[in-house]
């Protein structure tokens, strides 16, 4: 019961679009513009980089949010298992996100969620996942490309965490119950990036500059 509380908590909270909202206060649908994608990277080239920064910091606190609530709620009753909880809320807030019920489920692909997820969880996640992060976009400037390494290397992190013993004492099954939940995050983030995959591969992916002098 407590799983499937969080997951609706989780869901409710994503649903919140702030590249939607924010389009709107610019009198524009931002899902009909750009790529179509309700997301920072969209809003970034159709608002600029002010408007990206707003939705990426909305993403990100709508995710670490629904993980705190429940923290709040179960923490003290659930131990170190309590991590198993704050999974299930950061996936419903991505769910919300990328299917939200209030805009006829069309949202974005999760990536903001996902490093509020990353920044909420555990510290050493955070660093590892920042670091490859800032890396693979100098080196490419490839939103997608960068995106989907992270996610690669979300999963590792989540796998020597748990294996270390660094989340604390939890029992065999739980560990899977973690690892299961990180991979299908990282198979429904690879599926919502399945243009770009054919796009990068073809070598027709568009490139993200954060400064206009950088831009060819």
């Amino acid at each position: 019961m407590e799983r499937i509380i969080c997951l609706i908590i989780g869901y409710v909270l994503g649903n919140f679009q702030t590249a939607y909202v924010l389009g709107k206060i610019n009198g524009i649908d931002i899902r009909e513009h750009g790529s179509g994608n309700a997301g920072t990277t969209n809003t970034l080239r159709v608002l600029g980089r002010k408007a990206g920064a707003i939705v990426f910091i909305g993403d990100v606190l709508k995710c670490a949010i629904a993980m705190w609530i429940a923290r709040a709620l179960f923490g003290e009753r659930f131990g170190d298992a309590i991590h198993i909880l704050t999974l299930y809320a950061a996936a419903g807030a991505m769910l919300g996100h990328n299917f939200p019920a209030l805009l006829g489920f069309k949202g974005g692909k999760g990536m903001a969620c996902t490093a509020g997820l990353i920044a909420f969880f555990h510290p050493w996640m955070l660093v590892v996942c920042l670091i490859t992060a800032v890396v693979i976009f100098l080196l490419t400037h490839y939103v997608s490309l960068m995106s989907l390494i992270v996610y690669a290397v979300f999963n590792i992190t989540m796998a020597v965490l748990c294996f270390s013993g660094a989340l604390g004492a939890l029992t065999g099954a739980q560990i899977a119950e973690i690892m299961i939940i990180s991979f299908l995050l990282a198979v429904m983030a690879y599926a919502r990036h399945w243009a770009n995959i054919k796009r990068l591969l073809s070598g027709t992916e568009s490139k993200t500059y954060l400064s206009k002098k950088n831009r060819k």
